[in-house]
């Protein structure tokens, strides 16, 4: 797991550091650090990260705009703040945990034991880079969602679509569980499927309620299979 931890404190950002290495052992390479988004984009732009561990208040900076820029980007992202009434905030942009200040180092392992896995809170809305900011997407105006390549392509209900730059990987670990992967390549919302449908080639495929029709993989047909029966 590649960790990127943004703080601007150096005391706090040497012990999570200190804490990430203990708790990922010693096949994880050391988390990088950077005081500032900045120095932070600067690195993401060269080197690729899984986790990025984020405090709210850098040195006067508006914490939720770079929190919405950082929610947008191919990573995860874990608040680690003191700023707990803004919480609620932060998951609806769509970062994965939310640490509170001061923590101790079994919530932090809580945290990194929850990347690779569903968010402990719905989504409501997936962040985008747009016209050289962010907007957010309510993920009840997604139709549903198409991979390409490491980005994800989300279909809207209204027509047009909106790149995320998560994998669909990613956003499978972020998204609710009424969200199903059906195929490699398509995330759909289960209540958005009208029925199972006879494609070419013996295959199977799905026809949603406004009509789409998307393929199923064979691998994760049984699975589809069950959530509709339940």
């Amino acid at each position: 797991m590649r960790l990127l931890i943004v703080e601007d404190e150096p005391l706090a950002a040497r012990r999570l550091a200190r804490l990430c290495e203990q708790q990922l052992g010693p096949d994880t390479p050391r988390p990088r650090v950077c005081a500032s988004l900045d120095e932070a984009r600067e690195l993401l732009a060269e080197h690729t990260v899984d986790v990025l561990l984020l405090d709210l208040n850098l040195s006067g900076e508006d914490g939720f705009a770079l929190l919405a820029e950082a929610a947008a980007g191919a990573f995860q992202t874990v608040v680690v703040s003191a700023n707990t009434d803004q919480a609620l905030r932060a998951f609806e942009l769509g970062v994965l945990d939310f640490v509170p200040k001061p923590y101790t180092p079994e919530r932090l392992a809580l945290a990194l034991t929850r990347v690779g896995s569903r968010s402990a809170i719905a989504l409501r809305s997936l962040a985008v880079r747009k016209g050289g900011g962010v907007v957010l997407v309510p993920l009840d105006s997604v139709a549903y969602i198409q991979g390409a390549g490491d980005y994800a392509e989300l279909v809207l209900r209204g027509g047009g679509t909106e790149l995320s730059e998560k994998s669909l990987e990613r956003l499978e670990q972020l998204l609710p569980t009424d969200f199903l992967r059906i195929h490699r390549s398509y995330l759909v919302r289960v209540t958005d499927i009208r029925e199972l449908v006879a494609s070419e080639g013996s295959r199977t495929g799905v026809e949603l309620r406004d009509g789409t029709r998307l393929p199923v993989g064979r691998s994760r047909l049984g699975a589809l299979r069950k959530r509709l029966e339940a």
